[in-house]
């Protein structure tokens, strides 16, 4: 699934097929509409296959926008790979996971270009789960049963904020405008070879920094989706961060931040890459 023209697209391979026309308005064009009456959806495209190929176009990849433009919450995971944590000198969490969030306002689409605030910002990727049934006080074994799809994203973060004291200000640091895109389609887990073990990272400018798989995550999907949902109930189209591995440009000696002009490439095995793209502020 993806969006074109902010609307609800369900892609095969270079084709995409507008959903609310082949479906001649039994489902709408936006996204949350869709992801709310997802299980619905799935079944539909699955007995309508012909119809889908009869409505399938090619598209311009470079016009996909956020698979979920404005979801209503967004969660991130911080320190989920043991090789993140050690390189950040931190305490490995054990018992429960480092939760934070990201304000929706923050979330773009695959192909970005985001304004850098002060020359601070970090880059983080991220596998991303896109939550596609309303997920309350759920066990870890029925966890993937709450899943609509996974997605790419960048954690993107200005560190002298995140930081600041007297208590640090995750949420904001990492909620600029333009600091999580996501993209460039939503997968179903069904369609990897193993959902649990996804190859990610990026580059920046040309160079690697860095590649990991989630089969080292400290909390696993199912587990974060059990923890979040004890507390919070979870909605269609909410997104989950799930955490990076080691690589960030802020634990590097020297460190490597984000410069204007500057490409970042985020990838996951089995979804795509995104490309952002970052320019100065007028205030810097």
């Amino acid at each position: 699934m993806g969006t074109l023209s902010d609307r609800v697209a369900l892609i095969t391979g270079d084709t995409a097929s507008d959903l609310a026309t082949a479906s001649d308005g039994k489902f709408g064009p936006a996204p949350l509409d869709v992801l709310d009456h997802w299980d619905e959806v799935r079944g539909w495209a699955a007995e309508n296959t012909e119809v889908l190929a009869e409505h399938a176009r090619p598209f311009d990849e470079a016009q996909l926008g956020a698979p979920v433009p404005l979801p209503r919450q967004v969660f991130a995971i911080g320190l989920n790979y043991r090789d993140h944590a050690a390189e950040a000198d931190m305490a490995t969490p054990e018992s429960d996971p480092l939760v934070f969030t990201k304000f929706p306002t923050s979330v773009a689409g695959p192909y970005a270009s985001v304004e850098l605030p002060s020359a601070n910002v970090d880059f983080e990727a991220e596998l991303v789960v896109v939550i596609g049934a309303r997920a309350h006080r759920v066990s870890r074994a029925d966890g993937w049963q709450y899943v609509a799809g996974l997605t790419v994203g960048q954690d993107i973060s200005e560190r002298v904020v995140q930081f600041r004291g007297p208590t640090p200000q995750f949420n904001l640091g990492k909620s600029y405008p333009g600091f999580s895109p996501i993209g460039p389609v939503l997968v179903t887990p069904d369609e990897f070879a193993d959902r649990d073990d996804v190859e990610l990272g990026c580059s920046l400018a040309g160079q690697r920094m860095q590649q990991g798989h989630t089969r080292n995550l400290i909390f696993t999907i199912p587990a974060l989706i059990e923890s979040i949902s004890a507390i919070v109930p979870l909605l269609p189209g909410d997104l989950i961060f799930t955490g990076t591995p080691a690589g960030i440009g802020w634990a590097r000696d020297p460190k490597v931040l984000l410069r204007p002009g500057q490409e970042l490439r985020t990838y996951a095995e089995g979804i795509g890459e995104i490309r952002t793209t970052f320019t100065a502020s007028d205030n810097n």
